[in-house]
């Protein structure tokens, strides 16, 4: 599966972006569908997964409440509300695929096995 995502931009802090990830392949439905981030000179880290019937959803801590992850199987999308944005969301923000539907653990990156190019967010205080 091929991944792109989009939406990114330059916002304040408080304000709202709506990412999304266009996939391509007729699995699509089959897989967690993941968000991650990675700041400069940081770790790239968990943002939200969903599976792949949107029956579970994780949020990370630091986003909990102010995002929300969502797809839609029919159009091969996956989105990233966010809202309230802090400075400290500043990143580079990735979508990702993992294949295996059944993972009790989303929120590794080693386990998604595709990934999209990214998407840049910056928040000015």
């Amino acid at each position: 599966v091929q991944l792109q995502a989009s939406g990114g931009g330059l916002v304040q802090a408080g304000g709202s972006l709506r990412l999304s990830c266009a996939a391509s392949g007729r699995t699509f439905s089959n897989y967690n569908m993941g968000w991650f981030r990675q700041a400069p000179g940081k770790e790239r880290e968990f943002v939200a997964s969903i599976s792949w019937n949107g029956g579970i959803i994780v949020y990370a801590d630091s986003v909990k409440g102010r995002f929300t992850v969502s797809r839609d199987n029919d159009k091969n999308m996956v989105y990233l509300q966010m809202n309230s944005l802090k400075p400290e969301d500043t990143a580079v923000y990735y979508c990702a695929a993992d294949p295996w539907p059944y993972r009790s653990d989303t929120t590794q990156p080693s386990d998604y096995n595709y990934w999209g190019q990214g998407t840049q967010v910056t928040v000015s205080s």
